[in-house]
């Protein structure tokens, strides 16, 4: 599978408070892409509660991709996570883009087949030039509307962005043809380059040509690349534990607006040319989990005081 394709959990639903933002309510996430993490001893240490999973447009046409969201599914509910779904590229044909009515019968039979999923995103890294929505924003607002006529009741996110050059005029050509009064309540941001770079830049882009919660749905601190023309950075468990700290530090506290973070991926897998794993190839904790750790007490301490003041009050 692509490697960001799925993207897994979460640690916990909690309150942060300090930088640059007043106190709000903050979910963090664990991106992964393999159903066996659900049944990791270190895994279910964490307090999991939600998810993001990103899976083909067209996934349910095809039996053995339904074998595959199955497996995903069904350990996600196992486990008591609620699933995020992210839609993408067929990969049957990566090119192949649905006509609206087609991508909202496709929706439709993922939502037949688990009902339980009630918080969507309309598409996967749409400004990506390696998604065939590069140059189509227009057809990704067209499909986030049919997401929204297709289940009022859902929670969806007008789309997936990577914090690349083209984003805000990618987002602004798409909330012009939606007009104001139907721009998403939702919006969902890979940061990687803001992450390990350790700036804002990307984020606060994102915020200043947006309104709405803004979801990070795929971050992380990276650990090793073999894909072609990286963007240079360090890469190390070091750096990933560095730029996690930044993420949760510098990133997050921009904005209110900030509510969740999945953090991608839970663990590495040698083979893989991606490598951000918050555990090694043989199920050792890295320093990037110890600061995810860390944070999750000190939101959990915060949210139990607020608790206590309320109760008080």
């Amino acid at each position: 599978m692509i490697r960001r394709a799925l993207v897994v959990g979460a640690l916990a639903t909690t309150v942060l408070a300090g930088g640059a933002a007043s106190a709000h309510a903050l979910v963090l996430g664990i991106a992964d892409q393999k159903p066996d993490m659900f049944t990791d001893p270190l895994f279910k240490s964490m307090d999991v509660r939600y998810a993001r999973l990103a899976v083909s447009w067209d996934a349910m046409e095809h039996p053995w991709e339904v074998a595959e969201v199955d497996q995903w599914m069904n350990a996600a509910r196992r486990a008591g996570v609620e699933p995020l779904i992210g839609f993408g590229h067929s990969r049957v044909n990566r090119r192949l883009l649905p006509t609206p009515s087609r991508y909202k019968y496709d929706f439709q039979l993922f939502r037949q087949r688990y009902p339980w999923a009630t918080t969507f995103s309309t598409w996967n890294e749409a400004n990506h030039c390696g998604e065939p929505t590069c140059h189509r924003p227009q057809l990704v607002a067209a499909y986030y509307l049919q997401l929204v006529r297709a289940c009022r009741a859902c929670t969806i996110l007008g789309a997936e962005l990577l914090d690349m050059p083209n984003m805000t005029s990618w987002v602004d050509a798409y909330r012009k043809h939606l007009g104001a009064s139907r721009s998403p309540r939702y919006w969902g941001l890979h940061n990687y380059i803001d992450a390990n770079r350790l700036r804002t830049t990307g984020t606060r882009r994102l915020l200043a040509h947006t309104t709405g919660q803004l979801w990070f749905t795929e971050t992380g601190g990276i650990v090793r690349r073999n894909n072609v023309d990286k963007v240079t950075f360090p890469e190390s468990t070091a750096h990933a534990a560095v730029a996690t700290r930044w993420l949760f530090d510098k990133l997050v506290p921009l904005s209110r607006r900030i509510t969740r973070v999945y953090l991608y991926q839970w663990n590495a897998v040698s083979s893989d040319n991606w490598d951000s794993g918050l555990v090694d190839p043989h199920g050792r904790s890295r320093p990037a989990l110890t600061v995810v750790r860390a944070e999750q007490r000190t939101l959990m301490a915060r949210a139990a005081r607020r608790a206590r003041a309320q109760a008080k009050g």
